[in-house]
């Protein structure tokens, strides 16, 4: 190939945002755009002059080469790379003639960041489903049983449907999280910050849980400064506050305590709401703001709960500007810690 045809094909893939890779006739690269230079010329530098047995070994892909060599035929295959990060591509290979010889090239377009968001929805819409089954399997059952005569059993009918108000509640509590993190993540719900005194938002939390407390005899101690501020929504803080104290209170000990302190720094108010529960193992403190992630299942059903609360504190924190984290030893407690400016 001419010194000139190997420069404008040169710019030519240099403009694409895609990976892409021409070979000659041997399967040598003699072209290739800084997007596939990142991706496959860590160890080599420059792509150009390697075989492409040396940069990619993938019996597909130089099947798909040699057909568009020898067979003038296109051809497109999906691959995954371990050795680039565990990035994935949908590849197109193709032949093309340049000064009357041919070639051929291959475009990688990237899809690893659509192959994680549909593993991610696939995830949701299977955790959804159980979610939803379970309460609504209670519902239809006892339905049954009331319709089957149940109905005229004065001694169990008002416990019937008691058992069903309750599951009705506990769908409707997971459709109100479910649509409140969708608008979150969706970018909907925007933050209107301004002063806040923590300690009055402490306050308000512990009234509305107090009697959730009084039935775990789960004493409620607010450590906040009185003059302490942070700039935040109050709303959305006391949301966050009232997941992460709702949670203090049912996974403690009967007779535990939730107690919420804060300290600031120059540029952030740090809140933390400590329990004197069971603790959480350290291998499921990095997962524990996934959505539907729970550490025990079991007692999660027991004490109720949709499963996303700490991921609706996650992105309301980030929206703020802060974060959220989360430290614990198992049977002394756990301290979930948000992160505000000051």
């Amino acid at each position: 190939m001419s010194s000139s045809s190997l420069d404008i094909l040169g710019r030519l893939v240099d403009a694409n945002r895609e990976s892409v890779i021409v070979v000659d006739g041997t399967k040598r690269i003699v072209a290739a755009n800084r997007a596939a230079e990142t991706v496959f010329g860590r160890q080599f530098g420059s792509l150009r002059s390697h075989l492409l047995s040396e940069v990619v070994r993938d019996l597909q892909l130089h099947e798909a080469f040699r057909c568009a060599l020898e067979k003038n035929v296109s051809t497109e295959v999906k691959m995954a790379f371990v050795g680039s990060g565990g990035l994935s591509f949908d590849i197109y290979v193709s032949p093309i003639d340049l000064d009357g010889v041919r070639h051929a090239v291959g475009v990688f377009s990237d899809i690893t960041k659509l192959e994680r968001l549909e593993k991610v929805r696939q995830e949701f819409l299977s955790n959804i489903s159980h979610e939803l089954r379970t309460p609504l399997t209670s519902i239809l059952a006892f339905v049954e049983t009331l319709e089957d005569g149940a109905i005229d059993d004065s001694e169990n009918n008002r416990r019937f449907l008691g058992v069903i108000r309750r599951n009705a509640e506990r769908m409707h509590e997971l459709i109100a999280d479910i649509l409140e993190l969708s608008m979150i993540e969706s970018g909907n719900v925007s933050i209107q910050a301004r002063p806040v005194h923590l300690t009055g938002l402490v306050d308000e939390v512990f009234t509305s849980l107090s009697s959730k407390a009084e039935a775990r005899e789960v004493k409620l101690i607010n450590h906040v400064e009185r003059e302490l501020k942070a700039a935040a929504d109050p709303v959305r803080v006391e949301q966050m506050l009232t997941n992460l104290i709702d949670n203090a209170i049912k996974f403690n000990r009967r007779g535990g305590s939730v107690t919420v302190t804060a300290a600031a720094s120059a540029e952030k108010v740090s809140i933390s709401v400590t329990d004197t529960g069971e603790g959480i193992l350290p291998d499921h403190l990095p997962r524990l703001f996934e959505r539907f992630y729970r550490a025990d299942r079991g007692r999660t059903r027991e004490v109720g709960g949709t499963g996303l609360g700490l991921a609706i504190v996650k992105h309301l924190a980030r929206l703020h500007g802060g974060g959220v984290s989360v430290a614990s030893t198992p049977a002394v407690g756990t301290t979930f810690t948000i992160e505000l400016p000051l």
